[in-house]
């Protein structure tokens, strides 16, 4: 059985923090709205970067207590049949808080980008 790194390929296609934006600089020293959105917007990027790492830990860990109920159940041994009882009571768990995880996700990102299209429509045009 051949295994792969999950962490690499979620890292590469999950690089949230490079995102190129103009600024605008403030000719008064404070900073302007561009920059603040962008202050923002980084802000928001790290926390779904954070929370899709905690994901994919949830996943990984998942993936080992898979291996080991099916370690457990191949050895045909009644003890570690009844240990199949725990560790898949904690893989149900770990589901249940990776589909809350990516609720929360989603809910974040939709308040995210319905909060960023609100202010480019108060935005007044020149």
């Amino acid at each position: 059985m051949t295994t792969r790194d999950s962490s690499s390929g979620a890292e590469s296609g999950m690089d949230f923090n490079h995102h190129e934006t103009p600024t605008k600089r403030s000719v008064s020293g404070s900073p302007s709205v561009d920059e603040e959105e962008e202050a923002e917007d980084a802000e928001v990027w790290d926390q779904f970067n954070r929370r899709f790492r905690e994901v994919q830990a949830v996943l990984d860990r998942n993936r080992a207590l898979i291996q080991q109920v099916n370690d457990n159940h191949r050895s045909r041994v009644a003890d570690n049949m009844v240990k199949n009882v725990g560790l898949i009571q904690e893989i149900n768990g770990n589901i249940s808080k990776v589909v809350s995880l990516y609720s929360d996700l989603s809910s974040n990102f939709s308040t995210f980008f319905h909060h960023r299209n609100d202010n480019a429509n108060a935005k007044p045009t020149n």
